[in-house]
């Protein structure tokens, strides 16, 4: 059973980190319901979307499977 440190540290046991999908510097927040504590993952939008257009390819997809297959 995990106990709260001076500091109000409370290490999450790793089957629930893992279930969670929580890894270090994941972002979590707590809230109270009936007097319980809930701990959730806080989940950002898609890890993909700071890419999108990156590359700034000017060619249509069309044109780069030609080219990638050959005519």
């Amino acid at each position: 059973m995990p106990r709260v440190t001076k500091k109000g540290q409370v290490t999450i046991p790793k089957k629930i980190r893992e279930a969670m999908g929580i890894r270090p510097g994941s972002e979590v927040n707590f809230q109270i319901h009936n007097k319980e504590c809930v701990l959730k993952k806080v989940l950002r939008g898609s890890p993909f979307e700071k890419w999108a257009g990156y590359l700034k390819i000017k060619k249509s997809t069309d044109q780069i499977i030609e080219e990638l297959r050959g005519k």
